[in-house]
């Protein structure tokens, strides 16, 4: 790996030149990335789960999942997928500044998707079941000439989109018995690595599909977010972003309870009952992911630098580093032929590990800062996209 270094015409655009709101948004929302992502390893035994959440008993697993189910699921992937479309748009935007063609960059935009789907074929069968990257490399693919769609068409597409993945997020929110589980998640159990990879290669082809689905709707929303340069200029757009926030929030929050009672055990249910509520709830989370990018872009207007927000900054800017060195971990803690926590560890300890995780990544990107060095995974990608 190479000390940071800027690709000239028209390559990556310069981390000094980027803006703190998109960045910061990263670098913060990683923590909910590593809480959503840890309790979807958790299989107690005799306890069936909920969007990947084992139904709580104990009090402070209550907590827990009732905090994680009204905030972080179905919120924190959709402000990643909305920052994804926004980069797309800054992307093609900077090849319009060189001059660069709209066939050239529309092929651009395609191969660096591409290059996230093998990234994340890859991630999913050594380290991950739940990858993203893929999910977000097919929307690259078949979503790539929507940065130049007007902003209505943006809004309906969005509108249509959010609908449709709200329901197949709902079916698949469906309560898992522990016998479905292990039907489902065969990797969870299996202590032969190379089987464990070949299940998770066999998950990561199905479940792609269903994620981009599911994320359609939050990226053209980010594309129609970056059109306006809401998180780069928020001083020109403050009314939005606080009502986005203030109108936002309260729906994702309030579009979560009902889910969360189910995923906390203060109630239950049955599978009929769920999914009405689950698709309520993921209906409701593409407004919350939104608003916490806009409630971050509203902090870094006013923030001074300072330690804490440099150190985010450059978790922002290392996000797919950072995103995959939490992976490594939760391939040590949860593997089946390594430390197999996911049977014994209580979700509240998971929602420890995963804060952990992060505040580590974050140390980690802002040594990386000092030393003048991009992420490695930032580098790589950069380069098989912007390869001559």
């Amino acid at each position: 790996m190479s000390p940071s270094r800027t690709i000239a015409g028209d390559g990556p655009t310069r981390v000094s030149t980027r803006a703190l709101g998109p960045d910061l948004a990263r670098g913060v929302m990683l923590v909910f990335i590593a809480l959503a992502n840890t309790h979807g390893f958790l299989h107690p035994a005799g306890v069936s789960v909920i969007r990947g959440i084992p139904i709580a008993s104990s009090a402070a697993d209550r907590v827990v999942a009732f905090a994680e189910t009204v905030l972080v699921d179905g919120r924190s992937y959709t402000m990643f997928a909305a920052l994804f479309g926004y980069g797309m748009v800054q992307i093609t935007r900077r090849q319009e500044g060189t001059g660069t063609p709209w066939p050239r960059t529309r092929a651009l935009l395609r191969r660096r998707g591409r290059w996230l789907v093998l990234f994340g074929v890859a991630h999913a069968v050594l380290l991950y079941y739940g990858d993203i990257l893929a999910a977000y490399g097919l929307l690259a693919l078949i979503l790539a000439s929507a940065v130049r769609h007007s902003n209505r068409r943006l809004l309906i597409g969005a509108g249509v989109w959010a609908v449709v993945g709200s329901v197949v997020y709902g079916f698949f929110a469906s309560p898992m018995t522990p016998e479905t589980i292990s039907q489902v998640y065969p990797w969870s159990t299996e202590e032969n690595p190379l089987l464990g990879a070949a299940f998770r290669l066999g998950g990561i082809i199905v479940s792609a599909p269903v994620l981009a689905v599911t994320a359609a709707a939050a990226l053209l929303l980010g594309i129609w977010a970056a059109k306006h340069r809401l998180l780069e200029e928020p001083d020109r757009h403050l009314v939005l972003l606080r009502r986005i926030v203030v109108i936002g929030l309260p729906v994702a929050v309030l579009g979560g309870v009902p889910l969360a009672l189910y995923t906390s055990g203060i109630v239950a249910g049955p599978a009929q009952e769920v999914v009405p509520v689950a698709v309520l709830h993921s209906l409701t989370g593409f407004a919350g992911g939104p608003a916490y990018a806009a409630l971050i872009a509203l902090w870094a207007r006013k923030v001074r630098p300072n330690v804490v927000v440099t150190a985010l900054q450059a978790t922002g800017q290392r996000s797919l580093t950072c995103y995959l060195l939490q992976s490594a971990v939760w391939a040590v803690a949860f593997f089946p032929w390594l430390l197999d926590l996911g049977h014994t560890m209580p979700l509240w300890q998971s929602a420890i590990l995963a804060v952990v995780t992060w505040a580590v990544t974050v140390v980690i990107a802002e040594l990386l800062r000092r030393g003048g060095y991009r992420g490695p995974f930032e580098v790589l990608l950069r380069r098989l996209t912007y390869r001559p």
